[in-house]
């Protein structure tokens, strides 16, 4: 079983919309995933937007690869090196750590990462 970045069992990310390199709803990775799509991340409309600029159009619906494109509040397995770019640019979404794979480890510290946990029951609190 795929371990998340705590060491654990990795959880699923998204089924609806499904997600994951392999499409499976997780984040898991392999040789073959070069862009390592480990990141189990929360859409925002900022990021959604910068991703587009930068050449990966995710909100745009591509019926041909079954992709419905994605709406804020969604989760969705990036790279991680997209994330580190956004992180970068200021635009960088939540973060799912419990579905997050550990090989993001290699690229982003937990620190770095704890810092962007999505934590739900704080964000409908604020909402209110």
């Amino acid at each position: 079983m795929a371990k998340n970045v705590f060491g654990e069992d990795l959880v699923t990310c998204s089924e609806a919309p499904l997600t994951g390199y392999y499409r499976n709803g997780c984040c898991e990775t392999g040789p073959e995933d070069l862009g390592t799509h480990t990141v189990c991340a929360v859409m925002t409309e900022e990021f959604l937007l910068f991703s587009r600029s930068r050449g990966n159009d995710l909100i745009t619906p591509r019926p041909e690869w079954a992709f419905p494109g994605l709406n804020p509040g969604d989760r969705w397995c990036l790279c991680a090196s997209r994330w580190i770019e956004a992180y970068q640019a200021g635009v960088a979404p939540f973060i799912v750590l419990e579905a997050t794979h550990e090989k993001t480890l290699e690229w982003i510290p937990l620190g770095e990462l704890v810092k962007f946990a999505w934590r739900a029951e704080e964000k409908s609190d604020s909402a209110t």
